[in-house]
């Protein structure tokens, strides 16, 4: 009688030499046959689960070496290495990525090898939730351990593809990493098996038909080379994907104003009509522990709760202004921390960004300066540094603009107040990843919203050269977060640079950025205030866009694993 294992706590080939299994539960084989559609539910619901460790890391691995962020100072915590791009083969939190990862793939396999399709359509849609969920850590891997799919798939290295355990497990030979390509042949195959299957409407804690093709979209998009050089095969699947997303009727955009709020809603909130999939998180199940060392307790503290070591980033910030003072609704997930006196008022303050050069007037980086703003007898402004009177001059009073003329050079800055600082960054609080339920930093992962789709769409016919669906989509995104700031032309001149600023908008603190700019070709510039080194550049070419196997999986794999260079 075969035992099957919830949450594969047994199959641990991947954090083991040992490869015991141990028992979670008694379910076997024969239960599972007498009361499918309840057996299947169970074990289901292990894999959904494992989402939950593992989409903390998914999110850290994919924000954190982007440029969205900034974190106050350096960090013996293993993240850091995702930050800083000096990449460690023996990073714990990679290993919590993996092993989550191997455990669902393992489990949703062994779901679909027991459980024949067709006898219902309840069993089938759980059937095609788990070809959903293995499709989808697939990519994820790939795209964390394998190089961006425009640079050599059929050669570069993705993961190993291992559809369950081998029955001979007293002589157990894994396969080694299958290429870029190959992984996502398996991704795609699992998706589309998923989209087939699944019929249920359930809503977005689940997955669903619509949550494999929007994933589709996005590997498909992902798939479709750089602006340069598209692939128009891979640029109209993504098309493709997207559109089944949207025809379905089942999403909507948020308005503004309940945009706004996204990040309150749960993923099965009645008012939450725009995300397709995400890893739901409950109170009950989100520790104390969570709400200080999880993604949001990072970003601020609330409600008492959270370490607020990481704060939306100098070049994030000049993005939001560009619709000027405030307007963009993406504001709504930034919470400036004020210095405040006594009766809750603050100071006025000039701040702005200068470079930090060493003894030899060499630059090594950017910091912040901010002092209290004095008035001349003219009604012009000025600040004091270090007894030293800076007039400013005014560039656009209206949007709070000013310049300044300090150590030889002009730099333009904010009208603004006082702020705190954690050592000498102002505290720009990110709260994206928090008070889902008005409750600190609880919080349910998105995978995929509708957001997103429009995005892909505006990519997409913009590697295709139809400029004007281009714009229709990258302005509905635009459109509801800036009102009346739709652009009125889109080209190929301008069009790459617009719909990325556009999606970095959007999707920033989804785990997107680390990648987005990598699969187009791009270079990754972090010109702002930070510990980062914030003069070195990573082109799309670097070694360090992609991240070491953890060396333990390695030492542990029964057969050969072969390391990123």
């Amino acid at each position: 009688m075969k035992k099957i294992f919830i949450l594969i706590l047994s199959v641990s080939f991947l954090t083991s030499c040992e490869l015991d299994r141990e028992p979670f539960n008694s379910y076997t084989e024969d239960k599972i046959l007498a009361d499918k559609e309840a057996s299947v539910d169970v074990l289901l619901n292990g894999c959904y689960a494992q989402l939950k460790g593992w989409s903390d890391i998914m999110h850290r691995i994919g924000e954190y070496p982007g440029d969205n962020i900034m974190i106050r100072g350096t960090s013996t915590d293993s993240f850091y290495s995702f930050i800083s791009y000096q990449h460690i083969p023996n990073n714990d939190r990679l290993s919590v990525f993996w092993n989550n990862s191997y455990k669902i793939i393992s489990q949703s396999s062994d779901l679909i090898k027991i459980i024949k399709e067709g006898e219902s359509s309840q069993i089938d849609q759980k059937l095609g939730e788990a070809y959903y969920l293995r499709g989808m850590i697939y990519f994820y891997l790939s795209r964390a351990y394998g190089r961006p799919y425009y640079d050599s798939p059929e050669s570069n290295l993705g993961v190993p593809v291992v559809n369950g355990m081998p029955d001979d497990i007293d002589n157990l030979q894994l396969p080694d990493r299958a290429t870029v390509k190959a992984t996502y042949e398996q991704a795609i195959s699992d998706l589309k098996k998923g989209e087939a299957l699944m019929t249920e409407n359930r809503n977005a804690a689940y997955a669903t038909k619509e949550a494999a093709q929007a994933m589709l979209s996005r590997i498909y998009l992902y798939m479709s080379g750089t602006y340069a050089n598209p692939n128009q095969q891979y640029v109209d699947l993504s098309i493709e994907y997207s559109n089944k997303v949207i025809s379905s009727g089942r999403y909507n955009l948020l308005s503004r104003s309940d945009f706004m709020k996204y990040n309150t809603y749960a993923p099965d909130d009645a008012a939450q009509k725009e995300t397709i999939f995400a890893v739901k998180r409950v109170a009950s199940e989100f520790s104390g522990f969570d709400h200080f060392y999880g993604i949001g307790g990072m970003y601020a503290n609330i409600q008492g709760q959270g370490w607020g070591e990481m704060y939306a980033s100098g070049e994030y910030l000049d993005l939001l202004r560009k619709a000027g003072k405030k307007n963009d609704a993406r504001w709504a997930f930034i919470d400036p921390q004020y210095v405040t006196n006594a009766t809750n008022n603050k100071t006025q303050a000039f701040r702005f960004i200068y470079d930090l050069k060493d003894n030899g007037g060499v630059q090594m980086g950017f910091n912040y300066l901010q002092q209290p703003l004095e008035t001349n007898s003219d009604g012009s402004f000025f600040i004091t540094i270090s007894n030293v009177k800076y007039n400013l001059t005014v560039v656009d009073a209206a949007e709070n603009k000013y310049s300044i003329n300090y150590e030889g050079k002009t730099y333009v800055g904010e009208k603004d107040f006082m702020m705190l600082l954690n050592r000498v960054y102002p505290m720009y609080y990110i709260t994206k990843a928090s008070l889902q339920n008005n409750d600190s930093h609880l919080n349910s992962p998105i995978i995929s919203r509708l957001g997103e789709i429009y995005m892909n769409l505006a990519e997409a016919y913009a590697k295709k050269g139809d400029y004007q669906n281009a714009k229709i989509n990258l302005n509905l995104i635009r459109e509801r977060s800036i009102i009346g700031g739709g652009y009125t032309a889109l080209t190929a001149t301008n069009a790459s640079t617009l719909i990325d600023e556009e999606r970095q908008l959007e999707l920033a603190f989804e785990a997107h950025r680390g990648y987005d700019v990598y699969r187009n070709g791009q270079t990754m510039t972090r010109r702002y205030p930070g510990p980062h080194t914030p003069m070195v550049d990573y082109p799309a070419t670097s070694l360090r866009v992609v991240q070491y196997i953890p060396q333990s999986e390695i030492n542990a794999y029964p057969g050969t694993l072969t390391q990123n260079p």
